[in-house]
Parts: structure tokens; C-alpha cells; sequence
């Protein structure tokens, strides 16, 4: 299929899929908005070489959220695109917690288009931490989930030198907002967050341990969304 026709097949497929979903934010923003945006980070981190990437980033919650199965996502956009979402979908069996821990820990061995996708989530995720925190959500859970997004995306570095910026800077970002000490030079230097020491953070050992409860900034709210997806 051309690329451009299978694009915007995505955009129209994913809107409609996520119709009644909205943003956990104060601002309760179309879940599309998120979606759109990991679709236009892993666009420009790649120049636009790489379609059927952006298509998977534009459906990475796709499988998760909605009731698409992925015989039917592998009808539409074909296999690599299915198999993509696929690696980036959580098990939804399984408690939160435990979802949250398994992605710190299988991050690492996901194919470089999977990390790239998590990448560009945990970006936009932690952007809209800032610009629209989800109502309810304390101080210290958002912090807790700049831990956890930090951790993660510590199994996706070394790919993409664009995308790990934007998310570095969404991260400090996020550490200054929540009244953290701002960490110099780049964030993957460190081995551990350095988010926050005035809040008791969680270390990265801690959250592979015990994961980070309650549900992502980023989760979708809706007739179509599983309760259970953190």
C-alpha cells in the first residue's frame, strides 16, 4: 500500500477506535492528541524514513484500549505494524503493578522500532504530566511516575539521539515542575533517577521490585477502555 494512503487509513482508524476516549489531564484533552503526538515524534526523529513505524506508534494503544483485535489491526495496516503494537501491548491479565515492572524489565530485549515507540510514549506521557496532571493525582504520584517512565526508558537508550533529548527535556521539565533538583548533561548518564530528593522517589530498584501503582498520565478514560490497563 502507498505510504502516504496507509497513514492517513491510520489516522482515520485510530480515531475512530479511541472516539470515546479522553486524556486523564485536568484538561481532558482526545485521547487522539497523545496518540498524534508519539505518531509526530517518531516522524521527525526519523526523518519520515520509516512509515510503517509511525503507523505503530499512531495504533500502539490500539490493542490495549479498545476491542480491536490483532487479526483485525494485521488485516488493516499488515504484519510488521500488528507485530510492532503487539510488543509494545501489556498484558492485561495481570495486575498493574506487575504490568509496570514487567515493562522496566522486557523494555531492553524489544526490537528497536518497540523502543522507539516507548520512547515517544513516555515523552508525551510526561509532557502532559506538566501541561494537564491528571486530576486526584498527588505530588508525589507524579513523581513516582517520572521515576517509573525514567526507568523504563533507560532500556531504550543508545537508538535515537533526537528522541532521547525530547524526552530528557521532558524530564527535566518534569523534575523542576514537581520541585525537584534539575539534573546537569544528559539523563542517561545516570544510572538511576535523580529525580526529586525532597519527595522520598522511588529508586529504580525499588520499582522493579514493587512496581509504581495507579494508572499512567496518559491512560485513556471511556466506554472502550479496560479498567485494568495502568
Amino acid at each position: 500500500m502507498n505510504a502516504l494512503l496507509a497513514l492517513t487509513g491510520a489516522v482515520d482508524f485510530a480515531a475512530r477506535k479511541h472516539i470515546d476516549q479522553r486524556r486523564k489531564g485536568v484538561r481532558a484533552e482526545p485521547y487522539f492528541n497523545h496518540l498524534s503526538e508519539v505518531a509526530r515524534l517518531l516522524a521527525e526523529a526519523t526523518g519520515g524514513s520509516d512509515p510503517e513505524l509511525v503507523i505503530a506508534g499512531l495504533l500502539h494503544d490500539i490493542l490495549e484500549d479498545t476491542g480491536t483485535s490483532r487479526a483485525e489491526l494485521e488485516a488493516e495496516f499488515g504484519p510488521t505494524v500488528a507485530t510492532l503494537v503487539a510488543e509494545v501491548t501489556d498484558d492485561k491479565s495481570l495486575p498493574s503493578l506487575e504490568r509496570k515492572r514487567l515493562q522496566i524489565l522486557h523494555t531492553p530485549e524489544r526490537s528497536v522500532r518497540a523502543r522507539l515507540i516507548k520512547l515517544a510514549d513516555k515523552t508525551s506521557n510526561l509532557r502532559g504530566l506538566i501541561s494537564s496532571p491528571p486530576a486526584g493525582w498527588s505530588l508525589d504520584r507524579r513523581r513516582e511516575y517520572a521515576e517509573w517512565a525514567f526507568a523504563v526508558v533507560a532500556g531504550c537508550r543508545g537508538l535515537n539521539r533526537r528522541l532521547e533529548d525530547w524526552f530528557d527535556e521532558a524530564y527535566r521539565d518534569g523534575v523542576a515542575h514537581l520541585g525537584g533538583a534539575v539534573p546537569d548533561g544528559p539523563c542517561g548518564d545516570r544510572d538511576a533517577s535523580p529525580v526529586m530528593a525532597t519527595a522520598s522517589p522511588l529508586t529504580v530498584s525499588t520499582v522493579v521490585t514493587a512496581g509504581t501503582a495507579g494508572t499512567s498520565p496518559g491512560a485513556a478514560t471511556g466506554t472502550n477502555r479496560s479498567p485494568s490497563r495502568p
